[in-house]
C-alpha cells in the first residue's frame, strides 16, 4: 500500500483551521477526558456536551463520582441510554479513588484494565492526556482510512480493527499523538461525513480512492445489522394515599438498576392480550387515565409500550404481581429516581394528573 504523502501535516493543517471548540479538548485531566470520552459513546456530540458539562458540575473530581450514590449517577446519566457506561463509569471512578488514590493510569494497558474501558477509550485517554503514540481507532476513523486508501475490509471484524489501527499509527508523529487522534477524528465527524461528505473542499481529494472512483457510500464496509427484537410492555402508574408504586429492574436486561412503574411484558402483541386479560384484572388496567402508545427504538430492540396512571382509592386492594418488590414513593421522590427516558418523559407530561 502506497502511503499518502505528507498525511499527518495535511491532517494537522486541517485540524487547525476547522476544529471545534470542545471543553474537553481544552484540558490534559485525564478524569475530564475520560468523562468525555464513555459520554460522546453513541451519542452526537451536541447532546453529549450538556451531559458533560452536568457531570463535570456535580462531580468535578473523581472522588467525588466515586462517592456519589449510583442511583444518582443513573439518575444524572437520564436519557442517554446505555447504561451500563453510566454503571461502568462508577464502577471505575471506584477502582481509581480506592486503589489508585486519585490517581488515573498514565498508560494504554493500565487503563485496558479499568471496568468498561475498551481499545477505544483506552487509547484516547493515553494519547489525550499523557501523550503515549497509540492510535484511536472510532466510526470516523474506519471511514476516513477506508475512502482514502480504498480499504473494503469488514469493520466489524477484530482483525479489520487492528489493521485501521496500525494503519494510523504509521501516520502518527509520535511528538504530536494528542492533536493527531483529535485531528483524524474531527476530520471524519466534519469533513469525510458519513451521507454528504465535502470532498470538494477536502485536502486529500486528489490522493483519495473513493472520491476518484465515486464509492464514499460504499466505504467503509460494514457486516449488516441484526433485525431488532421486537418487545411489548404496558405500564401504569399506581398512585394511592399521595405515593406512586415503582419497582426497580434488577435483572440483566435493558434499564437495569432503574425504576419503573407496575409492568406487565410479553414478546407478541397477541401474547401482551392474553396477559392483560389472565394476569391482571384487565377492567382495572384500562381505568387508567392518559393511556399512550409509544414506539421507543434501542440500538438492537424495538419497544412497542403503552402507559397511563390510575388513582387508587385509599383501602384498594393491589393487583397480585404488586405485592413483592416494589415501593411507594411520593412524587417528588419519584423526581430522584433513575428512571428510563421514556417513563420519565411520560411522568413530566401527566403529573398533574396526581392532583386532580
Amino acid at each position: 500500500m502506497k502511503m499518502i504523502p505528507r498525511f499527518a501535516g495535511r491532517l494537522l493543517e486541517w485540524y487547525r483551521l476547522h476544529q471545534r471548540d470542545l471543553p474537553w479538548r481544552k484540558t490534559r485531566d485525564p478524569y475530564r477526558i475520560w468523562l468525555s470520552e464513555v459520554i460522546l459513546q453513541q451519542t452526537r456530540v451536541a447532546q453529549g456536551l450538556a451531559y458533560y458539562e452536568r457531570f463535570v458540575e456535580h462531580y468535578p473530581t473523581v472522588h467525588h463520582l466515586a462517592k456519589a450514590p449510583i442511583e444518582e449517577v443513573l439518575r444524572l446519566w437520564q436519557g442517554l441510554g446505555y447504561y451500563s457506561r453510566a454503571r461502568n463509569l462508577h464502577a471505575a471512578a471506584r477502582t481509581i479513588s480506592i486503589q489508585w488514590a486519585g490517581r488515573f493510569p498514565a498508560s494504554y494497558d493500565e487503563l485496558r484494565r479499568l471496568k468498561g474501558v475498551g481499545d477505544y477509550t483506552a487509547a484516547a485517554i493515553a494519547s489525550f492526556a499523557f501523550d503515549e503514540p497509540v492510535a484511536v481507532v472510532d466510526g470516523n476513523v474506519f471511514r476516513v482510512l477506508a475512502r482514502l486508501y480504498g480499504l473494503y475490509d469488514d469493520i466489524s471484524r477484530t482483525k479489520t480493527k487492528h489493521k485501521f489501527k496500525a494503519l494510523s499509527e504509521a501516520h502518527m508523529p509520535p511528538q504530536e499523538a494528542a492533536a493527531y487522534n483529535q485531528a483524524m477524528m474531527e476530520f471524519g465527524a466534519v469533513q469525510c461525513t458519513p451521507q454528504k461528505p465535502l470532498c470538494m473542499t477536502c485536502p486529500f481529494r486528489d490522493d483519495c480512492y473513493a472520491a476518484q472512483y465515486g464509492k464514499q457510500q460504499e466505504l467503509p464496509v460494514k457486516s449488516k445489522k441484526t433485525t431488532k427484537r421486537k418487545r411489548y410492555l404496558s405500564y401504569r402508574f399506581f398512585y394511592r394515599n399521595g405515593k406512586l408504586w415503582m419497582q426497580e429492574r434488577k435483572q440483566k436486561d435493558i434499564w437495569k438498576g432503574l425504576y419503573e412503574p407496575a409492568r406487565i411484558e410479553a414478546a407478541t402483541a397477541r401474547e401482551m392480550e392474553q396477559l392483560l386479560q389472565n394476569e391482571a384484572p384487565a377492567a382495572l388496567w384500562q381505568q387508567a387515565q392518559a393511556i399512550e402508545q409509544i414506539r421507543h427504538l434501542l440500538t438492537h430492540q424495538e419497544l412497542f409500550i403503552d402507559i397511563g396512571m390510575l388513582h387508587l382509592p385509599p383501602d384498594a386492594a393491589l393487583p397480585p404481581f404488586l405485592k413483592d418488590g416494589g415501593d411507594w414513593f411520593t412524587p417528588e421522590e419519584c423526581d430522584a429516581l433513575p428512571k428510563p427516558i421514556v417513563i420519565a418523559q411520560y411522568f413530566e407530561r401527566h403529573r398533574h394528573l396526581l392532583h386532580e
